[in-house]
């Protein structure tokens, strides 16, 4: 049976979750804790990922005592709204559709993302002209490598975890194909792998550390780094529209850390490369 909240419970809620209003001295931070490297757990389960360091990184800019929760992520912005957290940090994209109900800082990496499929399928070889295609500025080049998109991968089932800029795309943009959407991406990579899914779409920036390791020794990545349009304007802090002063906060430690080089540094330490915004 749900749960149904009271007034007085919600109002509750928002009073021990919400930051103290004016100063934000406490900030407690949400994240998924599934989605390595971004977030994920160690084998004693404590959270660790690219974002739950620089999340420590942006605290020490705005001088707040932070702390970091787990939440799944088909709940994380509801669960917002309710003052279970005051701030999600959870590779969430910057998108207009989320815009009308949070507000966001400014972006600390960049958006998109890839198709994957096993070495052994047989759209391993799939390739484009085009490496790169921004959804925003399409010109003939770019729709043709989304039509050779559609044609090798029509009739396919494509993978991709829910409610995600990824499943966006794919149910836009690749309407020949069979969308299968996963709670979490550990259970789709465990498909893909088991041949239950043709090819899986997510962000660049978890492939591209899961193909150099162990665990994406079988896997090969296919086709243009897509972005732009429905994968939204890079990745950012969600936060309550209410909380507009706590944004702005994060935005300046966002921009601080992107001029002094630690997003940088921390990128290249868990994703291999520099995918941080441009300051």
């Amino acid at each position: 049976m749900k749960k149904v909240l009271t007034i007085a419970a919600v109002a509750v809620a928002l009073v021990s979750g919400q930051a103290l209003a004016g100063d934000y001295k406490s900030v407690t931070i949400a994240t998924e804790g599934a989605y390595k490297p971004w977030n994920f757990k160690d084998s004693a389960g404590n959270l660790i990922g690219f974002e739950i360091d620089y999340a420590k990184v942006l605290c020490e800019h705005m001088g707040s005592k932070c702390k970091i929760v787990e939440q799944a992520w088909d709940g994380i912005i509801p669960s917002l709204q309710a003052g279970k957290y005051d701030a999600i940090i959870a590779g969430m994209s910057i998108t207009e559709k989320r815009k009308k109900v949070i507000t966001f800082s400014r972006d600390y990496l960049s958006g998109g993302g890839g198709l994957v499929v096993l070495k052994s399928g047989a759209q391993a070889g799939f390739s484009t002209d085009r490496k790169r295609v921004n959804l925003k500025e399409i010109d003939a080049q770019d729709q043709a490598a989304l039509d050779a998109i559609n044609k090798a991968f029509a009739g396919k089932t494509i993978g991709v975890q829910t409610a995600t800029t990824h499943e966006n795309f794919l149910r836009k943009y690749m309407k020949g194909s069979t969308v299968r959407a996963y709670d979490t991406q550990e259970n789709l990579d465990l498909d893909l792998e088991a041949g239950r899914v043709d090819a899986a779409l997510a962000s660049m920036n978890y492939w591209v550390p899961l193909l150099k390791s162990d665990k994406g020794k079988n896997f090969v990545q296919v086709g243009p780094h897509l972005s732009g349009d429905v994968f939204g304007n890079g990745t950012g802090v969600g936060i309550r529209k209410a909380d507009q002063k706590l944004a702005d906060m994060f935005s300046k430690a966002i921009t601080a850390s992107l001029k002094d080089g630690t997003c940088a540094k921390l990128s290249v330490k868990w994703f291999g490369f520099d995918s941080c915004s441009i300051p």
